[in-house]
């Protein structure tokens, strides 16, 4: 995403946010334990939770001071410390009033600020959350002890780089959102500031203002959820007043995993309008390829023969998209997109058709990335899985084709080989780890 990254003054500490879209109203997206707002666009279950946030509200994302592009050092501030940094994002970005979305530790946040500012919150919508965080008594029995809570402090430092509560977040992930998940926690925290964060959360008992929130408010919680019981989403909707409730399928935590049905119940609990589901939203394998030193050779030809060259590059192109059943969706100057159903195709495709236009005197550079990818009728394939494409496509050399570790992942078996390029930034998309092919 090219949206740039703001500050905000939260007291004498600086406060990262970033706004996407531009509908009609605000929405605060308030993060749970840690966030990184570069690295929540380089997955396409998290990037696809925004997309669609962004779609019909102007979204505005921060990360909370201590974590993600926010100032470190700042020691542990409390549940209204943190609370006033959603004030101070909303000013700085322009917002006099928005709907708030919290989930996790998020979630509290949200209601503290509902209760304190009624004014400025127009709706408030919480997920996977919470009231209560240690020490169980009669009224709220499902939390855990002090001792438990610690015990789970140290496992979170001591697994950090290696597993960072991804099984208590995000059970079944596969290996794609594992890296990403993995890469995200160290990009957003240390150990050491993660065991603290988890500790200072457990002071959390918001309980006494649930009574107070005024705003209308959507509770969602996943019926299997291991972070936060059903029973505590439940408390918290019949503590609000009026507050819906929706209990939904499934285990995860987080609400970028599998997040259609949430952002549905949250599109039309903000705009009134229940969402239609794009059927066509599939999984696929983007290609974009391009003459390196087009330019030059152009000079040197001239137009005539430099138009009849293009031609015969087209055709070569073209030839081996349709060998490997791919599907030409856009042609640019000397460039081609193309999507594929299958990632080893689409390596083999982008292998033919540098070894063809080399008969030509031609050298091509090609990116290759698989994800998700939205195809709306009668409107060209969209998503972050082709922009990540075409900005893997940039950092190839002549005659290099590169893909992203999730295409790699995904031939394991095909007999392709790859070199490790090792991880690289990509505008707008954040880092990513790339490998050359062989063939």
């Amino acid at each position: 995403m090219d949206a740039p990254i703001h500050y905000a003054k939260g007291g004498d500490v600086n406060i990262a946010y970033q706004v996407t879209g531009d509908g009609p109203f605000d929405l605060v997206l308030v993060p749970g334990f840690v966030s990184h707002l570069d690295n929540d666009w380089d997955h396409p279950a998290s990037a696809h939770l925004l997309e669609r946030l962004s779609a019909f509200a102007r979204l505005i994302r921060f990360d909370k001071r201590g974590t993600g592009l926010s100032d470190r050092s700042v020691g542990l501030p409390d549940l209204e410390t943190r609370m006033d940094d959603v004030r101070a994002v909303m000013d700085a970005a322009g917002s006099e009033s928005a709907a708030l979305f919290g989930y996790s530790e998020g979630g509290p946040m949200s209601m503290l600020f509902a209760a304190t500012y009624p004014q400025r919150v127009r709706a408030l919508v919480l997920y996977g959350t919470y009231a209560k965080r240690m020490d169980p008594d009669q009224d709220y029995p499902w939390c855990e002890t002090w001792e438990q809570r610690q015990n789970y402090a140290e496992a979170v430092e001591r697994e950090w780089g290696v597993e960072a509560d991804m099984t208590r977040m995000v059970p079944g992930a596969d290996e794609s959102l594992a890296r990403w998940w993995m890469a995200r926690a160290r990009a957003s925290a240390s150990p050491a500031a993660a065991r603290a964060l988890v500790l200072m959360n457990s002071q959390i008992d918001v309980r006494n203002v649930l009574a107070s929130i005024q705003p209308k408010t959507l509770v969602l919680h996943r019926r299997g959820d291991r972070d936060s019981k059903l029973e505590e989403g439940r408390y918290v909707a019949e503590h609000i007043p009026d507050a819906k409730f929706v209990e939904l399928p499934g285990e995860a935590h987080v609400p970028w995993w599998d997040p259609d049905d949430i952002v549905d119940e949250v599109e039309e609990f903000l705009t009134g309008v229940r969402p239609t589901r794009l059927e066509n939203r599939v999984l696929a394998t983007a290609l974009f390829t391009d003459i390196v030193d087009s330019t030059g050779r152009a000079q040197a030809l001239g137009d005539h023969a430099w138009a009849e060259l293009l031609s015969r590059h087209h055709e070569l192109v073209r030839r081996e998209i349709e060998q490997y059943a791919g599907e030409e969706i856009d042609t640019a100057g000397d460039g081609f997109f193309a999507l594929f159903d299958g990632p080893a195709r689409a390596v083999r495709c982008a292998v033919g058709i540098r070894n063809a236009v080399r008969s030509l005197g031609l050298e091509i550079r090609a990116g290759i990335h698989t994800g998700e990818v939205e195809r709306p009728s009668g409107e060209a394939p969209r998503g972050i899985a082709v922009h990540v494409a075409a900005r893997v496509a940039a950092q190839a050399g002549a005659g290099e084709i590169l893909v992203t570790s999730t295409t790699s992942d995904l031939v394991a078996g095909s007999g392709l080989e790859f070199s490790d390029r090792g991880e690289i930034e990509l505008k707008g998309v954040g880092r990513r780890r790339l490998y050359a092919t062989r063939l």
